[in-house]
C-alpha cells in the first residue's frame, strides 16, 4: 500500500529543509530509504536544493539580488524547476526589472501550465509594462478557470483572488505592490516566505501525501505546489506530482516531471519505480525492462521498488487491478 512506504520519506524531510545532493540520491518518493550510491557520473555543478535554499532565505531578506543569482543557479541544474523560474521572477520584480520577470514568470508557466500564482504575477507585470491586452489574456484564462471549478476546485479561493487582483490591476495605474508566493493569495511581508518554507514545508509534503492516499489529486497538487516551493527541486516532490498527474490522466505531464526527478538523482527508486510502471501503461515495455535494469542495479540486495516493478511488467498492468 502507498501509506506503508511513505514514512521514511516523510520523516526525512522533518528532519531538514535544506535538502542536499546525498539526501536526493538515497531514493524516496514511493518507497522511502534506498541505496547509498551517489550519482557521481551526473553530479551538478551546484547541488540544488542548496541552491534554493540560498534563494529563499535571500529572497526573506530582501536580497533580491542575491536571491535571483541562486535561482538561476538551480536552473543551470534543474531547467524545467517552475518553482525556481517563479521565484527568479519574484526577485526580478522586485528588483524593478519587469521584463526580467516577465521572462521567468513565462518560464515558470512553460514547465507548469496550471500555477495560478505564475498567471497573477505574469499578469501583473504586464500591466507594469502597459500590455493591458496580453495581461487580460491571463485574467480571461484564469475567469475560465474559475467558471470550470464552479468554486470546487482546492484553489478556487486563489483563482478568484487572483482574478480579483488583476481585474483591478487593470482599471489603475500600471505599478502594483508585489506579492510574495503563497497559499493564501494576500500580501505578505517579505520575511513571511522564509518562515512558512522552515517551519511549513514539511506539514505541507505530509498533508500532500495523506490526499494522495485519499485519491484527493486535485488537492494534493495544492499541497504539492507549496511543498515545491518550500524544498525547491526536491526528487521526492516531483516524483509525486509525476505519479497524481498519472492519476489524473496527465501521463504527458507525468512524465515531464518523473523525468525533472531523474536528471537531479538518476539513482532515486521511487521515480524508477513509477515511471517504469506509467511506461508499462503506454506499452513501453522496453523502457519499462531498462527502469527496472536500473533498479537491480542500484538496489544490489533487491528493494521493493524493483520487485514491485517486476509485477507490473509480469502481468503488463497495475497488479492491483
Amino acid at each position: 500500500m502507498l501509506t506503508q512506504r511513505l514514512a521514511p520519506t516523510i520523516a526525512a524531510l522533518v528532519l531538514v529543509t535544506g535538502l542536499s545532493t546525498t539526501v536526493m540520491a538515497s531514493g524516496g518518493g514511493g518507497g522511502g530509504g534506498g541505496g547509498s550510491e551517489m550519482p557521481s557520473a551526473s553530479t551538478p555543478q551546484y547541488d540544488p536544493a542548496v541552491e534554493y535554499r540560498k534563494g529563499v532565505d535571500a529572497l526573506g531578506a530582501s536580497r533580491f539580488a542575491d536571491a535571483r543569482r541562486a535561482f538561476d543557479n538551480v536552473l543551470s541544474v534543474a531547467p524545467r524547476d517552475a518553482n525556481s523560474a517563479f521565484l527568479a521572477g519574484t526577485a526580478s520584480d522586485a528588483l524593478d526589472k519587469p521584463k526580467d520577470a516577465r521572462r521567468y514568470y513565462e518560464r515558470a508557466m512553460r514547465s507548469d501550465g496550471e500555477r495560478i500564482d505564475a498567471h497573477r504575477a505574469l499578469a501583473l507585470v504586464l500591466v507594469k509594462l502597459n500590455d493591458r491586452p496580453k495581461a487580460q489574456v491571463q485574467l480571461d484564462w484564469l475567469t475560465a478557470k474559475s467558471t470550470a471549478c464552479a468554486a470546487k476546485c482546492a484553489n478556487a479561493a486563489a483563482i478568484d483572488a487572483a482574478i480579483k487582483d488583476i481585474q483591478t490591476a487593470i482599471a489603475g495605474p500600471p505599478v502594483v505592490a508585489l506579492q510574495l508566493p503563497g497559499r493564501e493569495p494576500e500580501p505578505r511581508p517579505a520575511s513571511w516566505l522564509q518562515a512558512r518554507t522552515q517551519q511549513a514545508g514539511d506539514l505541507v509534503y505530509g498533508e500532500a501525501v495523506g490526499l494522495i492516499n485519499e485519491h484527493r489529486y486535485d488537492a494534493a497538487l495544492v499541497s504539492l505546489r507549496e511543498a515545491g516551493l518550500a524544498f525547491g527541486p526536491h526528487p521526492d516532490v516531483l516524483t509525486y506530482l509525476g505519479f497524481t498527474y498519472r492519476k489524473l490522466g496527465d501521463r504527458p505531464r507525468a512524465q515531464a516531471f518523473y523525468r525533472q526527478a531523474l536528471a537531479i538523482a538518476p539513482d532515486h527508486r521511487g521515480v524508477l519505480e513509477y515511471f517504469g510502471e506509467l511506461k508499462v501503461e503506454r506499452g513501453d515495455m522496453v523502457g519499462a525492462r531498462a527502469n527496472l535494469a536500473r533498479l537491480d542495479q542500484v538496489c544490489r540486495f533487491g528493494c521493493y521498488e524493483a520487485e514491485e516493478l517486476r509485477l507490473w511488467i509480469a502481468l503488463g498492468h497495475d497488479p492491483a487491478v
